[in-house]
């Protein structure tokens, strides 16, 4: 089981689950990637916590990245990671 950061937000009446992952996230495949989305949605689902997961990281370049519905990429084109850090309101454990 791994416990990750996260931070629950309502963005104009849209519930975010983002999920901060470690600089590694970012060389798995498309594939793993979107496996591990996946797998977070459900353990947020059961948590209770509402809303899609967005997972972000900061990749080698120091830049963030984030798997976001296309709906809501302005937000998270706007926001730097620093700001979502500091919204971190829970953890959310993924088996």
């Amino acid at each position: 089981m791994e416990t990750f950061q996260v931070a629950h937000l309502n963005v104009q009446n849209v519930n975010l689950v983002v999920v901060f992952l470690n600089a590694s996230f970012d060389s798995k495949s498309q594939r793993e990637q979107h496996e591990i989305q996946v797998a977070l949605q459900g353990a947020a689902t059961s948590a209770g916590l509402a809303g899609n997961v967005v997972p972000v990281w900061v990749d080698s370049f120091d830049r963030m990245k984030f798997l976001a519905p296309r709906q809501q990429l302005p937000y998270f084109e706007s926001v730097s990671y620093d700001y979502l850090v500091s919204q971190v309101n829970r953890t959310l454990t993924c088996q």
